[in-house]
């Protein structure tokens, strides 16, 4: 096994300092370019509430224009403001991820060096998957069944324009928390805390979880919208039970 690299303290602090400033400065420029992007940035935020969108459009619903109010002198600038912080740091992402890599791999073993990078590469995956997954099913569903909910003919919806991003921006965050589940089974695993053996006799505890949380997240309460959403987060939770397997949990399913 490859010999760690031993820094001081002082040395372990200069390199953090130089980490943090070299990732604050690629989410400043880059939030800056979204801010200046501001149309092809909406586009593709308000893209699920047109009828043209594709899933509305593959599966042939009722083309329906939804459009959005504001009611506070200054909240579409905050909005912009916010919509481009949240872009600039998904694009600086890779520039984080590397640099506190970078931070971190002089106090690894050689080993734990190479099977990191794969973990990084994966649990990025894992979380684009699930933002996309929102993006292009979840979301679209959920927010065309709440902005055509009324409890009374005579109670209008008129949808605010933060209500719409935060909404968006809350549930991509979730979905793409969520399919991190293989990575955090193979963290509970390393440390002891779960085997392939225990995960495997909770299949259908977990299942009837993800069942209960797939309706939660998907508030139309459909038998499809229910199945697209638990169906991958269930195949997760059968890859963690590979994952544990394979990365240091004891046990077999």
């Amino acid at each position: 096994m490859g010999q760690k690299e031993e820094m001081g303290f002082w040395d372990h602090l200069e390199v953090f300092r130089g980490t943090l400033i070299r990732s604050l400065s690629a989410i400043f420029i880059l939030s800056i370019a979204a801010f200046f992007f501001k149309e092809p940035l909406f586009d593709i935020l308000f893209a699920p509430a047109k009828s043209d969108f594709i899933l509305y459009r593959i599966l042939g619903l009722e083309p329906r224009e939804v459009k959005f109010i504001n009611i506070e002198l200054a909240s579409q600038f905050m909005v912009h403001l916010e919509v481009s912080l949240v872009a600039g740091l998904v694009c600086a992402m890779p520039v984080i991820v590397a640099e506190m890599y970078r931070f971190v791999a002089p106090a690894l073993y050689e080993k734990e060096r190479r099977y990191s990078v794969g973990l990084i590469a994966g649990g990025i995956f894992l979380f684009v998957a699930g933002v996309l997954l929102n993006y292009f099913i979840i979301f679209p569903f959920a927010f065309r069944f709440l902005a055509e909910y009324q409890v009374d003919p005579m109670v209008v919806n008129q949808i605010s324009l933060g209500s719409y991003i935060s909404t968006l921006l809350m549930l991509s965050l979730i979905m793409g928390v969520l399919f991190e589940m293989p990575v955090l089974a193979w963290f509970l695993g390393r440390l002891g805390l779960v085997d392939a053996a225990m995960m495997g006799r909770f299949r259908r505890h977990a299942l009837v979880c993800l069942l209960i949380l797939s309706a939660v997240i998907t508030p139309t309460g459909d038998a499809v919208t229910l199945t697209l959403v638990t169906l991958p987060l269930y195949a997760l939770y059968e890859v963690s039970i590979i994952v544990v397997r394979c990365g240091g949990g004891n046990g077999h399913s």
